[in-house]
């Protein structure tokens, strides 16, 4: 993979903000800590009946299952090197996706020094919240739930199901709310639904069902609560109980699922990330900051995939709502406001505002139309030419 100088100053960039945030990071790693403690060890409460003694753990077991790395360190080493993989990550991310858009419009006459510039506005604007969730907050399961549906996006772009299937998978098993991601599998070819379905469905299960028949109080995991906020959008709705009302968590599901199940249908699969973080910050009782990185992964995959204007706008646009909303606006009412209005305005956009007509994945073939593995590689070479 060449090193382009869009890519230096990315990094730069997220050396810089690393060094920035770091001396306050890892709020939020104990969690990690104990969660993969407890997994691996053979105390009453941990191993299988972890989920069902500890609820407020909702990470996914492979997330604590890569948190076990670190566990060879010291505490702070430990910390330190998640914090530095995890901000790591984010640069490989805006590579994969450069790539998957310098793949989608492959043989289109795309200008590929105008996505690479697309993608350094849009990666000034990413890395910020990037280094937010992954070294402020340290939640390496939010971290691979997004890690692995930029592997899913990309698999999607070179066709390959079983490659989708099985990152959507882990992006589930790393944090449940990915599911709203899956909806990329549809963008599929038809005829490769089921097999994607099937071992989608097989790897989800695989992680999760043995917590479930471990311990059968597991299943009270799913109705763990946490606060309303007052700046939560939820308030718009008239919504004021204390904590999480009991139909929020399945209605941010189907909606997040529902809504990117609409923009496959409308031909616009790149906004699916969009669409489904979109659906957790308008539903969900709580505001950590955080949570606005899946949404700048949604922007950036819809500004360098799912449109060709040279300036990424819903990328800085989601970071100066969203992130400079909470920084500036003054009352939690103004910030709830913002939060559903970024929502509405930006899911109606991706879905219904006129734009350049997106495809399907795009596959090699020969000359009578089947596909040959050495056209994936010609085509690999000449996606490694383009610069992406």
């Amino acid at each position: 993979m060449p090193l382009r100088r869009h890519h230096v100053l990315l990094v730069a960039w997220t050396v810089l903000w690393f060094f920035l945030v770091e001396p306050s990071g890892g709020f939020s790693w104990h969690y990690l800590r104990q969660g993969e403690q407890l997994l691996f060890s053979g105390q009453p409460d941990g191993g299988l009946a972890l989920y069902a003694h500890h609820p407020e753990l909702q990470i996914g077991p492979v997330s604590l299952a890569a948190a076990r790395l670190t566990a060879p360190f010291s505490p702070h080493t430990g910390q330190l090197l998640a914090e530095a993989a995890s901000a790591a990550l984010g640069l490989v991310m805006l590579v994969l996706i450069g790539r998957t858009a310098a793949l989608y419009y492959l043989g289109t006459g795309t200008n590929h020094r105008r996505l690479q510039q697309r993608l350094l506005i849009a990666g000034l604007a990413f890395i910020p919240m990037w280094v937010e969730v992954s070294v402020r907050f340290a939640h390496l399961d939010d971290v691979l739930a997004l890690f692995f549906t930029t592997l899913a996006a990309h698999a999607l772009a070179r066709g390959k199901p079983v490659q989708v299937a099985l990152f959507l998978a882990l992006a589930v098993d790393s944090k449940p709310w990915a599911i709203a991601f899956a909806p990329l599998m549809l963008a599929l070819p038809r005829r490769t639904w089921l097999r994607a379905g099937f071992w989608f469905c097989v790897l989800v299960a695989v992680a999760w069902l043995p917590f479930y028949l471990g311990d059968l109080d597991t299943m009270a995991a799913a109705k763990f609560t946490i606060p309303n906020q007052p700046a939560s959008a939820l308030r718009w709705f008239g919504v004021t109980d204390p904590a999480t009302p009991w139909w929020d968590r399945p209605t941010q599901f189907a909606l997040g699922i529902g809504l990117g199940c609409v923009a496959v249908w409308r031909g616009r699969w790149p906004a699916v990330v969009l669409l489904g973080a979109d659906a957790r910050i308008l539903l969900d009782p709580s505001v950590y900051t955080y949570y606005t990185a899946s949404i700048l992964l949604g922007t950036l995959l819809w500004d360098a995939v799912g449109q060709k204007r040279l300036v990424p706008w819903w990328s800085w646009i989601a970071l100066a709502a969203l992130y400079g909303g909470t920084l500036f606006l003054p009352s939690d009412a103004a910030r709830g406001f913002v939060r559903l209005a970024f929502v509405v305005v930006s899911a109606g956009y991706v879905l219904f505002w006129p734009t350049q007509r997106t495809r399907g994945p795009r596959r090699p073939r020969r000359a009578d139309g089947t596909g040959t593995r050495r056209g994936a590689r010609r085509r690999e070479r000449e996606l490694v030419g383009v610069g992406a």
